[in-house]
């Protein structure tokens, strides 16, 4: 049960204080809900997370199929691309200093995948407050508009809770979703090549098509938010388990976990589903 609302306002990034980030990049953020690309692992590296990923997939199974989430404290792969100083560091320029990483997902479509991701806001279905958090999309694969890489709404992320419908099909990963009006505007197509993020805030209305393409897009998602932000639901909070991944704590409202020692799935379990896109 919530114990208070939810403040789903958005606070812009500081241009003047970006120190990886250009203060243009930190503008288009605030005004647009997304900046990219950002090229961050090299080839190599990213054909070393690539197989790595694959391989936390195959011992999942079919369990693993879709969508492997947050098992950021619980692995130590996982929890290292998390507190990636190069990733950390494009964080920083939006949300501050002190950086929390509570959630992540590997989330992979497969060639001809029918499922569609409809139109959502992810603080919507959150308990946090305020909204905060920036989701970080580390390309595993080339994501383009042919293979269904994530589109955005720009502009979508400080109107607030946009009202949602619901879906039809059985192919919609979601039962709700937000159906646009012509004053949203055209889509953004998140191209990225594998090893490249970008970064979005929790209030952008996004979502991504069937693939019917014949290939798969992979992508981890990375969900940060700074330490002033609140679980505001005690069951919900039993779920997360949170990683300081720079500066400090300062509310001691997070309990934060240190690097684990396994790096095995088939040893742990996920402490908590969240998001889709």
């Amino acid at each position: 049960m919530l114990t208070e609302s939810l403040d789903l306002s958005f606070k812009p990034g500081v241009p003047q204080a970006a120190r990886t980030l250009t203060p243009a990049q930190v503008e288009h953020y605030n005004r647009e809900g997304f900046v990219q690309p950002f090229d961050i692992f090299d080839a190599q590296e990213i054909a070393d997370l690539r197989a790595y990923v694959n391989g936390l997939m195959t011992a999942m199974g079919e369990q693993g199929a879709y969508g492997i989430n947050c098992y950021q404290a619980r692995l130590s792969g996982l929890w290292d691309i998390a507190t990636d100083s190069r990733i950390l560091d494009c964080v920083q320029d939006v949300i501050g200093p002190d950086i929390i990483c509570w959630a992540s997902a590997i989330l992979s479509k497969k060639p001809h995948d029918p499922k569609q991701v409809p139109w959502h806001q992810d603080a919507s279905f959150w308990s946090l407050s305020p909204a905060r958090t920036v989701t970080v999309w580390l390309a595993i694969d080339d994501a383009d508009e042919e293979n269904s890489a994530m589109r955005f709404l720009p502009r979508s992320h400080d109107q607030g809770k946009i009202e949602e419908t619901e879906m039809d099909g059985a192919d919609s990963v979601f039962h709700k979703g937000i159906v646009p009006t012509p004053e949203m505007g055209d889509p953004f197509t998140n191209v990225l090549k594998a090893g490249q993020i970008s970064m979005h805030a929790d209030m952008l209305v996004h979502g991504s098509l069937a693939n019917q393409s014949d290939r798969r897009r992979c992508g981890l998602t990375l969900r940060y938010c700074p330490p002033d932000v609140r679980i505001v639901d005690p069951q919900w909070a039993g779920g997360v388990e949170a990683i300081l991944c720079r500066g400090t704590d300062q509310n001691g409202t997070w309990e934060h976990h240190p690097r684990p020692d396994n790096n095995d799935i088939t040893k742990t379990t996920s402490p908590h589903v969240v998001g889709n896109n």
